[in-house]
């Protein structure tokens, strides 16, 4: 595992994290408020999958496609007049695809006390052609310490990703083999 990626000679030059790093804010209204009187999950979901899209689109330079939500983690609830600090960032890329870690924030509209935290994901995107085909993404270059940690975590994460897939597709194999069709 390494520190940081290491393109191949004549491939495409790497973008540091910051280059794409981003932030969408949004005030919680009554609209937003799900059957307990919170913010629905579904809401931040968006705005988290509105924030990780525009990272990948600005680090890869075109469209980029959600692939999967890694992982999507609730710590508190939002409530309406909370304003929401959604910080996304690429934290890894590989050919074609790109982790996307976002950080979800929430403070009161009208105090001035310090956004906390209220949840957190990890996204992958696909970056795609004007046929929908995958292309290339430039490489991902971590500027700082906590940058190169969340680039070796999302490596981790991957290869748990790929191991998973890789386990049930055999487990699939196997129980069809025994004409166990699911």
């Amino acid at each position: 595992m390494t520190d940081q990626p290491q393109p191949p000679e004549g491939d495409i030059p790497g973008k540091p994290t910051s280059a794409s790093r981003t932030t969408l804010s949004h005030i919680m209204t009554g609209n937003d408020t799900n059957l307990l009187g919170t913010v629905h999950g579904g809401v931040i979901m968006k705005l988290v999958d509105d924030a990780a899209g525009a990272v990948a689109g600005r680090h890869s330079g075109g469209p980029a496609v959600t692939a999967s939500m890694d992982e999507m983690v609730f710590l508190e609830p939002v409530r309406v007049g909370d304003l929401v600090h959604v910080r996304a960032q690429v934290n890894w890329t590989g050919r074609s695809s790109m982790e996307v870690g976002v950080r979800v924030m929430a403070e009161r509209w009208n105090e001035s006390t310090p956004a906390q935290q209220v949840g957190s994901a990890y996204l992958v995107f696909a970056a795609v052609d004007e046929d929908g085909k995958p292309r290339r993404v430039p490489p991902v270059t971590p500027e700082t310490e906590r940058d190169k940690r969340r680039y070796q975590e999302a490596q981790i994460r991957r290869t748990h990703r790929l191991a998973r897939r890789r386990a049930i597709k055999e487990l699939r194999e196997q129980r069809a083999a025994k004409g166990m069709d699911d």
